[in-house]
């Protein structure tokens, strides 16, 4: 089921415009202690009504401080993490990013959304119908960034056989923007672990352009130290919608830190 799309420049002002400002994001996750390297602290707020822990917009922050440049998302370095940029095939444009840290897994992508009210309860619908369909199971669980999916996804072991690896959806909806992010891994299952990932979920900074956009339209992303300036898609060209299929990676950039 396509649930995103990329490059949907055309008509998105229609979709975009004369609507009341929507809040801060959602709800907030318990980040950990700082004695894994991860990132512990919540930034440091330029104004008031901002909330204790994040994901946060970058209206909400001083500075960037150690956040990795990636374009839409700053995201939090960790000592020891493999970070891997995800690209279209079509395109060779970044979609997303991936990081390794301790043996869990976390990979996110930043989306557009209206300022009237947020996605995420639509958009985890559509996930589930999306797993079960490829003959895996979920359950609509409360965590500490609000309502998740835990998964089981289908995949093959190391000797071919058939089995299941666990993965959990989470998301958070900000003003403008929607962030999702899979966790997978020993995070996925092991409570400790998952606070280390969850911690650098939760000090994500996002980075909304003003431009009008469509909701679910894929916020461009880049790899550190080398931003793009080229569309998603070639002027006047028809928007193409991201089919979501949770077992599929695209090509991937990789960094150590």
């Amino acid at each position: 089921m396509p649930l995103f799309r990329r490059g949907a420049a055309q008509n998105a002002a229609k979709q975009d415009e004369n609507v009341p400002d929507q809040g801060t994001a959602g709800p907030a996750p318990e980040t950990g202690g700082a004695s894994d390297g991860a990132v512990s602290a919540p930034a440091s707020a330029s104004s008031g009504g901002v909330p204790e822990r994040g994901p946060y917009d970058v209206a909400q922050v001083e500075d960037r401080g150690s956040r990795l440049d990636l374009g839409a998302v700053w995201l939090p370095a960790v000592p020891g993490m493999e970070l891997r940029m995800e690209a279209d095939r079509k395109t060779q444009r970044i979609t997303g990013a991936a990081c390794t840290i301790q043996g869990s897994g976390l990979q996110v992508q930043a989306f557009a959304a209206p300022r009237t009210a947020g996605i995420w309860d639509e958009v985890r619908a559509e996930i589930a119908q999306s797993v079960a369909r490829q003959g895996g199971a979920v359950d609509d669980i409360p965590g500490p960034f609000g309502r998740e999916l835990l998964a089981r996804l289908p995949a093959k072991g190391p000797d071919g056989q058939s089995g299941f690896r666990p993965a959990r959806f989470v998301g958070v909806d900000g003003p403008r923007w929607f962030l999702r992010g899979v966790i997978t891994g020993r995070a996925a299952v092991d409570q400790a672990q998952a606070k280390i990932v969850e911690a650098v979920f939760a000090n994500i900074v996002v980075v909304r352009d003003e431009a009008a956009r469509p909701p679910r339209d894929l916020l461009a992303m880049h790899v550190p130290g080398q931003p793009s300036a080229t569309p998603l898609a070639p002027e006047g060209a028809t928007p193409q919608e991201q089919t979501f299929d949770p077992l599929t990676r695209g090509p991937e950039i990789t960094e150590i830190r």
